[in-house]
């Protein structure tokens, strides 16, 4: 039997590898895909999330995969290649701004944001009181106020020659009184800081006024009906392939920082205990479909992206390799020569 069982073990295995080959093809591969949606399914509707894995165990996956994996220095060249090949697909130029957004969507979008009052009220705010903000008013009065005196109040308009006096009289006050000129915008200056505050008070009311629901709402309407029949080609002239590329590798550096930040991984656990609070003690076919994913949708993407791969690996020959490096090691094992003899 020594010399028999070999040979024997041979044509199980040959006869073993014939049988999953024809199983792995065809109308017999699809109805095995179909049975074993079935059965996962099956056993989806009764196995919980909780089970299956842990938030920590997920944690690990975003640390291992997300935070900690070196991504090649490519990555952002491909990146920076394929959004200037979209930038300059046709469809740009066949695509209109409304055909992407519609006017009742954008409506939407404009509807929800005018909820935010307590956030425009606040950034009207925090503009107003800003340095910058402070200086440009005080400066802008300061220059409105020195240029209505000399050349643009109503009597040098409606007397001929009496701004030239003026002008002429403060040359020859400045001569009589050297640094007279720099008093007087020093005492101007100081009063504006004075009364800075209430000016600053009165604007920020004003702005609030003005920037009223309706008025935003039929601003940026009226905005909106002016680019929504632009195409995309259009509204992006003036950036060129090389300022995309820069952008895209400015996106990529910030990502790389972003997200060993404790923000990201506070935001990337947040959402992961709150999935396990919601779905841990519930089958995992709850889950499933609250997001949409159905048998069909299952089904349809098995048979369209799986089918044809199992397709190529036959052709190549990597399906049969694989099939008999996993059966060969038990029909060479002592337990099947035992069972065999």
């Amino acid at each position: 039997m020594s010399k028999t069982s070999p040979s024997l073990a041979d044509t199980l295995l040959e006869a073993h590898v014939k049988h999953e080959m024809s199983a792995l093809k065809g109308a017999k591969l699809k109805k095995f895909i179909d049975n074993e949606v079935d059965e996962l399914l099956d056993h989806a509707g009764s196995v919980t999330l909780n089970r299956l894995v842990s938030a920590d165990q997920v944690m690990g996956v975003i640390q291992r995969i997300v935070v900690d994996m070196e991504l090649d220095a490519g990555i952002p060249e491909l990146a920076a290649e394929m959004a200037t090949e979209v930038m300059n697909a046709s469809v740009q130029s066949d695509t209109t701004l409304g055909e992407i957004l519609s006017r009742e969507q954008a409506s939407g979008f404009i509807e929800e944001a005018l909820e935010l009052r307590h956030q425009r009220e606040r950034i009207i705010a925090e503009i107003m009181a800003h340095p910058v903000y402070q200086e440009l008013v005080s400066n802008v009065v300061y220059h409105g106020l020195v240029n209505y005196l000399y050349e643009d109040n109503l009597i040098t308009r409606s007397v001929p020659g009496v701004g030239s006096m003026m002008k002429f009289g403060k040359k020859m006050a400045n001569r009589a009184v050297p640094g007279l000129d720099e008093t007087f915008e020093r005492r101007i200056k100081a009063w504006l800081a004075d009364s800075l505050p209430g000016l600053i008070s009165r604007s920020e009311q004003f702005l609030h006024k003005a920037l009223s629901d309706d008025e935003l709402r039929d601003t940026v309407m009226a905005a909106w009906v002016s680019l929504e029949g632009r195409t995309i080609a259009e509204l992006k002239e003036g950036l060129g392939d090389v300022e995309l590329q820069e952008f895209v590798v400015m996106g990529y550096e910030f990502w790389l920082n972003f997200r060993k930040t404790g923000y990201f991984e506070g935001c990337a656990r947040a959402v992961v205990e709150h999935l396990f609070a919601k779905y841990g003690d519930r089958p995992v076919m709850d889950l499933l479909q609250d997001v949409g994913v159905t048998r069909e949708v299952i089904v349809t993407e098995v048979e369209s992206l799986a089918l044809p791969i199992v397709e190529v690996l036959a052709e190549e020959g990597y399906l049969e390799a694989l099939v008999r490096r996993r059966l060969g090691a038990f029909y060479r094992s002592a337990a099947a020569k035992k069972l065999l003899a």
